[in-house]
């Protein structure tokens, strides 16, 4: 008789079986249930109506895209891709073969292998739109924490820069836009610059309009520190970085995340407008090219990229939010 089939180890079948029953109770079923079944049914709903709704808007590039179109034009946009790689690893095995050729001719000679010359593919300036959000939202945190914190344990400076807080804060990137651009044009003056003048100009019309929500967030979380734990660290006559480190941080690691996070999905919306305007080569220009392009496939290859910075934009927060757990747990 096979152990498995032993009186001992049907025995243990059952008691895990029993286990597991009594740990996965009807109200926990049902509530793991809602948590997958609620959102899929919204989802449904909402692809049934986009479905039967986009036929009847006209446009002047053709009848608005369904979710079919759209899910072909994804397919199409990663074929796209793959074909864009496919010639880029030819072209540099070509040079490389080249190269090797004029090696074994002249082992002295100078060669060099040039990067590819084609044009950026869609799942390329969408790695390009997230390097560029997430470069000006650690430049906005690493400015708008330190302040926050020194406005936070100051009230008298926070009462005196609050005014010039509230009067930038709600500036649109749009505006921003054309004073970063001159700037940036006129300051960052290379002949082998190390980035493109159409990043910094993005990245930091990113940061100017990200680090308000991390600045005030911070601030204020400093401020609302529980005033026992204040009367212990003077007791105790805490340095100032051992102040900040043992007592305002854990405390206010709740608020300073949630200004991260509010922060970021700024970013990340207003990085799209910046790359349309500023051209530089990321979703944002995605969009823009499609719209002047015009083609019967723009409309669907808009709402792909609609989608990817809708689902992008998601997965940013969420991440944020485990970081979030993870350091109030360690804290």
């Amino acid at each position: 008789m096979s152990t498995l089939t032993t009186p001992r180890a049907e025995a243990g079948i059952r008691g895990w079986l029993k286990a597991l029953t009594d740990r996965l109770t009807g109200i926990e079923l049902a509530q793991a249930g809602k948590q997958l079944l609620l959102p899929m049914v919204g989802i449904l709903i909402f692809v049934g109506f986009w479905h039967l709704a986009a036929p009847q808007v006209n446009t002047s590039l053709g009848t608005f895209p369904g979710p079919a179109q759209v899910w072909e034009q994804s397919g199409q946009l990663w074929q796209e891709h793959a074909n864009q790689r496919e010639r880029a690893d030819k072209f540099v095995t070509m040079q490389e073969e080249r190269n090797a050729g004029i090696l074994a001719d002249n082992p002295d000679a100078k060669v060099k292998i040039r990067g590819y010359p084609g044009a950026p593919t869609f799942p390329d300036q969408v790695v390009t739109s997230l390097i560029t959000v997430l470069a000006g939202f650690v430049l906005a945190t690493v400015i708008a924490v330190p302040l926050g914190i020194v406005f936070g344990l100051n009230h008298y400076f926070q009462a005196a820069v609050n005014p010039l807080i509230q009067i930038f804060k709600p500036v649109s990137p749009l505006a921003w836009l054309p004073l970063v651009t001159m700037v940036v044009s006129a300051t960052y003056v290379s002949d082998d610059p190390m980035f493109e003048k159409s990043f910094l100009t993005s990245m930091i019309t990113v940061t100017l309009c990200s680090l308000w929500p991390t600045l005030i967030n911070t601030s204020v979380g400093v401020a609302a520190v529980n005033p026992d734990l204040l009367n212990v660290s003077r007791v105790l006559r805490l340095s100032f970085w051992t102040h900040v480190r043992k007592v305002v941080l854990p405390s206010s690691i709740p608020m300073i995340f949630t200004g991260l996070r509010v922060s970021l999905g700024i970013a990340w919306m207003v990085l799209i407008a910046a790359e349309m305007l500023a051209q530089s080569p990321g979703l944002g220009k995605f969009v823009w090219d499609e719209f002047q392009n015009g083609s019967s496939e723009s409309l669907s290859r808009i709402m792909v990229a609609v989608l990817a910075i809708g689902f992008i934009g998601f997965l940013l927060d969420r991440i944020m939010l485990m970081i979030q757990k993870k350091v109030a747990w360690n804290e």
